[in-house]
């Protein structure tokens, strides 16, 4: 699943489950000693058919969804029930984005780590959701491998190759090579941008970092913004090319201008994860063009994924961990991915041709299993994220709009609003 602050909202499916009544049902055995097990999930995890079938193979387990609107709205509830120390579900849907917040309750959550599972997940899949001291908070879902959605008939006006094979070709490299092709299709493209938003291009960037504000890879030890040079130039050097170079069309991703953008032929590229095909073809509605190439500026890059965690609280937590790690198995991961579009994060189901044999029509048929079955493994830095990663990714997140959205600061001084802003945080 994409980040919280990126989510497209998606409408409550299970309404007579609502978060705030009906809590925990703490793993209670139900009448003729069934065990019941709440799942609390967000969006779509494609869970919906699986249930049926885990409950058949396990007539002494009964189910029961919890599914919330929003992953902000499943966050706040969280929090709310991890402080008051009790009504949460035996299994709990967790965004990577939440991780930094986790590991600091990690106490109250099952320690998932079992010989028999070692391995089953990408490296870094695995690595995200380990606490310093080796504790496995959650079995990993989907993950969110990038590529570069693309314009093809845009990209033929302007002179550009259109073939996936074409472009993988001429995109790959660095970021650099990204923009100056960027810079040939905008002097040819009367008037159409070559990406969506800086924000964007800046967390693709971001995302390839090891330790983009931290000096620690294990703990936090923030890096003063004043002090930061790689990012400041992360930060300076996107801004160049979005808006000296006219190369982003300055919208503010998941904004009413951004969607109704697609329908009117405003950027040639986005930056994008496994999750974001829906979105685009939702919004381009009518519109042919769109195709998929296998490459990613600076190498790989991931954005997005979730996890399921045990809380202690409950009160089967070994049935709960056994549900969580089906439930995260290669064929389920699979069969969630053909239902709603979840990309594995499993090695055994990226392998797998049921997976790489997949296409979309929508993207001109693109085997689109296949290329981001190979975008995930080409992933091999994540960023190290502590418990002051998001504020000051907002922080920076927010100054990039500024300049390029809002129009409402200069480069400089949105920069030193931000720095000020990350002062205000302590170690």
């Amino acid at each position: 699943m994409s980040p919280i602050h990126r989510k497209v909202a998606v409408a409550l499916t299970v309404a007579a489950l609502a978060l705030t009544g009906c809590g925990s049902s703490s793993g209670g055995s139900a009448a003729g000693g069934k065990v019941t097990l709440t799942v609390a999930t967000f969006n779509e995890f494609g869970y919906e058919s699986l249930y049926p079938e885990y409950m058949k193979a396990h007539p002494n387990v009964k189910i029961v969804a919890k599914k919330a609107a929003t992953s902000q709205a499943a966050r706040d509830n969280m929090n709310t029930r991890l402080a008051a120390n009790s009504g949460l579900a035996d299994i709990e849907a967790v965004e990577t984005d939440w991780l930094p917040d986790l590991m600091k309750v990690s106490s109250k959550f099952v320690d998932l780590n079992t010989s028999d599972l070692k391995g089953r997940w990408l490296s870094w899949k695995t690595k995200e959701a380990t606490t310093p001291s080796g504790q496995l908070l959650g079995y990993g879902t989907d993950s969110g491998p990038e590529a570069v959605c693309y314009r093809s008939d845009l990209f033929k006006k302007a002179g550009l190759p259109s073939d996936r094979e074409s472009v993988a070709k001429l995109l790959n490299g660095s970021w650099d090579n990204y923009f100056q092709v960027g810079r040939q299709f905008v002097a040819k493209s009367g008037g159409v941008a070559w990406f969506d938003s800086a924000d964007a291009v800046f967390i693709a960037r971001l995302n390839q970092m090891p330790n983009p504000f931290s000096s620690s890879s294990t703990e936090e030890k923030l890096i003063p913004l004043d002090q930061n040079a790689p990012v400041k130039d992360l930060y300076t050097s996107t801004l160049k090319a979005g808006v000296d170079d006219k190369l982003s069309a300055r919208l503010a991703q998941w904004s009413q201008d951004w969607t109704n953008a697609f329908q009117k032929e405003k950027f040639a590229t986005m930056l994008c994860p496994a999750w974001l095909m829906g979105p685009i073809e939702g919004n381009s509605s009518g519109v042919k063009g769109w195709d998929i190439a296998n490459v990613f500026p600076g190498g790989g890059g991931n954005w997005g994924g979730s996890y399921l965690t045990v809380p202690k609280m409950g009160k089967n937590t070994d049935e709960a961990r056994k549900l969580a790690a089906w439930l995260t198995a290669p064929e389920q991961q699979i069969k969630a991915f053909k239902a709603k579009g979840n990309f594995p994060s499993q090695v055994k189901a990226l392998d797998s041709s049921e997976l790489t044999s997949s296409t979309n029509a929508f993207f001109n048929n693109a085997p689109t299993g296949k290329i981001f079955a190979e975008r995930a493994k080409a992933v091999t830095v994540m960023p190290f994220k502590g418990p002051h990663y998001f504020a000051v990714t907002t922080a920076v997140n927010d100054a990039i709009n500024r300049v390029e959205v809002d129009k409402s600061a200069t480069v400089t001084a949105s920069w030193a609003k931000a720095v000020e802003e990350v002062k205000g945080l302590s170690d």
